[in-house]
């Protein structure tokens, strides 16, 4: 029976440490997008235009998928 305690012991044991190093992990991995974060560079007038093209794709796909015309 010592055994089975030392067994789910070590288990749980090695699932606490994985759970702390995901948590280093993740910030690590999250610090340089933080840091590398730039404003947003396209003028109002870029913002608002038209990008919005019928393509011959586009027509390709409300064909093919029965959109109506």
């Amino acid at each position: 029976m010592s055994n089975e305690k030392e067994a789910k012991f070590g288990r749980r044991d090695f699932l606490r440490k994985v759970g702390v190093g995901t948590v280093g992990a993740g910030a690590t991995l999250a610090t340089p997008l933080i840091s590398s974060a730039q404003a947003d560079s396209e003028s109002e007038d870029e913002k608002r235009k038209a990008r919005y093209r019928e393509t011959d794709d586009v027509k390709e796909y409300y064909r093919v998928n029965r959109y109506p015309a």
